[in-house]
């Protein structure tokens, strides 16, 4: 009888430990998400109960810098559990990475244009990027890095860091109009044509996405990647994309929320395309 071969089946395979952070992100970025599009939206709704303004204000920084703690810290402890301390040179390594990428961006430029952060986000390395940024950096680069190698089991490196690469970029394409138009998180120093972006950051986020690929890839970092569990990875990146596209659509953000889409439509078609083979019937005697 013929069966078909389903290798890269995301299954979830984790403890109730793994269960319970995955729900505390989950829970926590669906929090910051609706007090966004109740309060940030309609700042009005403050006025009538004067205490809440300085708790909104608080509640404000706590969720922006709380969030990316929290989806960090719940992948590092899933990393932990699963791979020991196998994965501290490649979070090291990306954190170095993007961290220079972002002073080098927030003092000349490049690689996305110039911009600025302000302070809601806390602390600051050099007072110009905050100690959470390459932090949001490695815990959405290891879940793109999964993912790609997860849609190219039995190709290239090329393929697959150019892949990892796209996936981590889209996950731009909401995030900036809700960090930076919505919100004030940073700030562009350009008027750009989305929503005050830039369209070269498009180009910067490619550049240092495939830096951190081609780290990761260098770091032979596929073998401890590639056992994490699908479910729980799919999930987790997911999550931390659906948050910024909410905040975008309760802001009105449209063009952000339909292009946004577009990107993962086109993404879920390439991995279609690289991956349908293994949905084939394969051929016996």
């Amino acid at each position: 009888m013929a069966t078909v071969s389903l290798r890269p089946t995301l299954r979830f395979d984790g403890t109730l430990a793994e269960g319970l952070l995955l729900w505390a992100v989950i829970l926590f970025s669906a929090a910051a998400a609706l007090g966004f599009a109740i309060f940030g939206v309609r700042p009005e709704l403050l006025a009538a109960v004067p205490w809440s303004i300085p708790f909104f204000t608080f509640s404000f920084r706590l969720f922006s810098i709380g969030q990316i703690v929290l989806a960090a810290g719940a992948l590092m402890v899933l990393l932990l559990l699963r791979e020991s301390f196998r994965w501290i040179p490649a979070f090291l390594t990306v954190y170095v990475i993007s961290l220079a990428s972002e002073l080098s961006g927030t003092q000349v430029g490049f690689p996305f244009g110039p911009y600025h952060y302000t302070p809601t986000l806390g602390a600051r390395w050099f007072d110009l990027v905050p100690v959470v940024i390459p932090l949001s950096w490695f815990m959405m680069a290891i879940p793109s890095y999964f993912l790609a190698l997860r849609i190219t089991p039995d190709r290239g490196p090329v393929v697959r860091i150019a892949l990892g690469a796209l996936i981590l970029t889209a996950w731009d394409l909401a995030l900036d109009p809700a960090m930076s138009y919505a919100t004030t998180y940073w700030r562009w120093e350009v008027d750009g044509l989305y929503y005050g972006m830039p369209w070269v950051n498009v180009a910067g986020w490619l550049f240092t996405s495939t830096l951190l690929m081609i780290a990761l890839f260098l770091l032979r970092s596929d073998g401890w990647i590639s056992r994490l569990p699908g479910s729980w990875v799919l999930v987790f990146y997911g999550v931390n994309v659906l948050l910024p596209l909410a905040m975008a659509l309760a802001a009105g953000l449209f063009w952000a929320v339909a292009l946004t889409v577009a990107a993962y439509a086109l993404l879920v078609g390439i991995a279609w395309l690289l991956c349908r083979d293994l949905l084939a019937e394969p051929v016996t005697a």
